[in-house]
């Protein structure tokens, strides 16, 4: 993932051809060492293809992803029926918590 996210920042930054050069200096830059083989297998894949029309494929596949996960909400007897859709503080703070963790999905770990 880190080298098709250090390729499009080079695409995208007007250099229509990055080279493994351009790659290594974007992932140099925050401190990640490149592996050539892989490298060079991101570079053969993508250097005849069209840069928006790979992020706009790559969008259309994201789309089809779901995105949401369900929240349980057990009530005690007697408690307040939530509304349709809203969510307990406490169940929000752990949210938040939880989105804060890339879960190693990070785009240069």
């Amino acid at each position: 993932m880190r080298y098709v996210v250090s390729y499009l920042l080079a695409a995208l930054g007007d250099n229509t051809s990055p080279s493994a050069k351009d790659i290594k200096k974007i992932l140099d830059s925050v401190g990640i060492e490149a592996d050539d083989d892989q490298l060079n297998k991101v570079i053969s894949e993508l250097n005849s293809k069209n840069i928006e029309d790979v992020i706009a494929q790559g969008i259309r596949k994201l789309a089809s992803m779901p995105a949401g996960r369900a929240v349980a909400i057990s009530a005690a007897p007697g408690a307040a029926v939530l509304a349709s859709g809203s969510v307990p503080a406490a169940a929000e703070e752990k949210e938040s918590e939880e989105s804060d963790d890339d879960m190693g999905f990070g785009s240069f770990d």
